[in-house]
């Protein structure tokens, strides 16, 4: 990027492509080999989002509710709240991608919904994230009791474990 010429936003991968810059699975590599990880920026779709605790979890650098500067990753992980007006904003920023108004040169890679409440989601949450799912892929994160404390040092849920891969923090699973 030595140009200054940055592409525009990319948000219906699904998977690795090549020369994209997303290593390929490896066949014959050993689950728990060490992964390179990559980096994302977290970018909150509203306050309370948990964006610093998924940066200070999973890696990765925390843009709060701003879309990423200069120097922070492109690679965007958007962030919201299972409620409902959590799953209206993130809706709002993968529409945003979609329709070109982000900034240019950002890649939408995730949503990552955090759990605002132990439990399942009532019917009409989990029916609208499935719509969020029929158009990019969703990472969940279950209520982590001893994060609401600030207790961050069990790392990742294991129930998190496909965000874990994903950003590289495999293998630091509670």
């Amino acid at each position: 990027m030595g140009t200054g010429v940055r592409r525009g936003p990319e948000i219906w991968i699904r998977g690795p492509v090549p020369g994209s810059g997303v290593p390929e699975p490896v066949p014959g590599r050993t689950p728990g080999c060490a992964v390179t990880p990559r980096r994302f920026s977290w970018v909150a779709t509203h306050g309370g989002a948990g964006t610093t605790t998924l940066a200070a979890v999973y890696g990765g650098h925390d843009c709060g509710r701003d879309w990423p500067g200069p120097d922070a990753p492109p690679s965007v992980l958007l962030v919201a709240r299972t409620h409902a007006s959590g799953l209206d904003s993130v809706a709002r920023g993968v529409e945003a991608f979609r329709r070109g108004v982000a900034p240019a040169g950002l890649d939408l890679d995730a949503v990552v919904l955090v759990a605002d409440a132990p439990g399942r989601l009532p019917r009409p949450l989990a029916q609208r994230v499935k719509g969020l799912e029929s158009v990019i892929d969703v990472y969940r994160v279950p209520w982590v009791p001893a994060w609401r404390l600030g207790d961050l040092a069990g790392g990742p849920p294991r129930e998190a474990e496909p965000l874990s891969r994903l950003t590289g923090a495999a293998g630091r699973s509670r």
